[in-house]
C-alpha cells in the first residue's frame, strides 16, 4: 500500500487541482459584492441521514484557501448523522468561505455517501471473519478521498493503484500464455526490479485455483463470479496457503452468503461507483 506521505500528497493534489478548476483567476461573484475585509461564519447543515465523512478533508480545504479560517467541529468523521444536524462551524474571511464552499460540499457529499454504503456492508458482515474491500473503480482524480471514505465507513482499501500491488486478472493471464506463466514471469520481474509487492491472482474456476496453488507464492486468490458452493470448495482447497477474496456482482442480498463460505475478503466496486451523494449545505449564520 502507499505510504502516509504519498497519501497526503494525493490529497494536496486533489485540493490544488479542484481550486484551480473552480476558481481560475478569481471568484468574481464574491469579489464583486463582498468587501475583502468582511468576516463571516457558516454552518455545515445535514439534510439527509447516514455516516458523515470528509470533515478532516474539509479542514484541509479551508486551510489551503485561507490559513486564517477556523473550524469548530461538533460531529466527527464516521459518526451517524440525521436531518438537521450541524457538523461544524467555519469562520473567517467571507470571500474565503465562499471560495471553498463548493469544493467542501462536493467532497463531503461524495465521501459521506461512500462511507454510508460501506457501513451498510460492514454491518451485513458482522459476526463473520470477512472484511469488505474497495476497488480501483473510482472517480478519476479523486481516488484518495473515495478510498479514505471507505476507511471511514469501516471498510478496507484494496491496492491504491497499479503500482503498489500485483494483480493478475484474466487478461494478464491470457496474454502471458496462462496462469503458471503469468505467475512465473511476475516473480522474476519482481526479482529483476528489486520490488517487494504482494501478488493477487484471479481464478475463474477450481482448475485455475489449483494452478495458482501449484505455482505458489501468491498472497491472495481472487474468486471471480463463483457461486456459493464453488466458493466453499475453493476455500477448502486453498486452506491457509493464500488469503481468499470473492468478487463479481455481489450485493447487499448476497454478501452475507459469500462471507459464510469462509472467504477473508469481499471486494465491491459499488462502494465507490454506485452511490447517491448525501444532501449537505453550507449556510451563513
Amino acid at each position: 500500500m502507499i505510504s502516509e506521505a504519498q497519501f497526503q500528497k494525493e490529497l494536496e493534489l486533489i485540493i490544488s487541482n479542484a481550486i484551480r478548476e473552480d476558481v481560475g483567476d478569481g471568484d468574481h461573484s464574491s469579489l464583486a459584492c463582498i468587501p475583502a475585509s468582511a468576516q463571516g461564519k457558516a454552518k455545515l447543515l445535514v439534510k439527509d441521514e447516514g455516516i458523515i465523512a470528509g470533515v478532516e478533508f474539509a479542514k484541509m480545504i479551508f486551510h489551503y484557501v485561507d490559513k486564517d479560517m477556523k473550524v469548530e467541529t461538533f460531529i466527527n468523521d464516521g459518526q451517524r448523522v440525521k436531518h438537521g444536524d450541524i457538523v461544524f462551524h467555519v469562520s473567517g474571511s467571507s470571500q474565503s468561505i465562499l471560495k471553498a464552499e463548493r469544493l467542501v460540499l462536493n467532497s463531503m457529499q461524495r465521501m459521506s455517501a461512500i462511507a454510508t454504503k460501506t457501513k451498510m456492508f460492514v454491518d451485513l458482515l458482522e459476526g463473520t471473519k470477512t472484511k469488505i474491500l474497495d476497488t480501483r473503480k473510482t472517480t478519476p482524480g479523486i481516488r484518495a478521498i473515495e478510498k479514505w471514505a471507505v476507511k471511514i465507513g469501516g471498510g478496507e482499501n484494496h491496492r491504491f493503484a497499479l503500482y503498489d500491488m500485483i494483480m493478475l486478472k484474466d487478461n494478464h493471464n491470457d496474454f502471458a500464455g496462462g496462469i503458471p506463466q503469468a505467475i512465473a514471469k511476475t516473480k522474476q520481474y519482481l526479482i529483476d526490479n528489486k520490488k517487494d509487492l504482494k501478488i493477487i491472482v484471479e481464478a475463474r474456476n477450481l482448475d485455475e485455483v489449483q494452478q495458482i496453488l501449484d505455482a505458489g507464492g501468491v498472497y491472495r486468490i481472487l474468486l471471480d463470479n463463483f457461486d456459493y458452493e464453488t466458493t466453499k470448495k475453493a476455500v477448502a482447497m486453498i486452506g491457509n496457503q493464500s488469503l481468499t477474496e470473492s468478487s463479481g456482482n455481489i450485493n447487499e442480498k448476497t454478501i452475507r452468503n459469500y462471507a459464510e463460505c469462509g472467504v477473508n475478503y469481499i471486494s465491491s466496486g459499488a462502494l465507490t461507483h454506485s452511490v447517491y451523494n448525501m444532501d449537505l449545505s453550507l449556510k451563513a449564520i
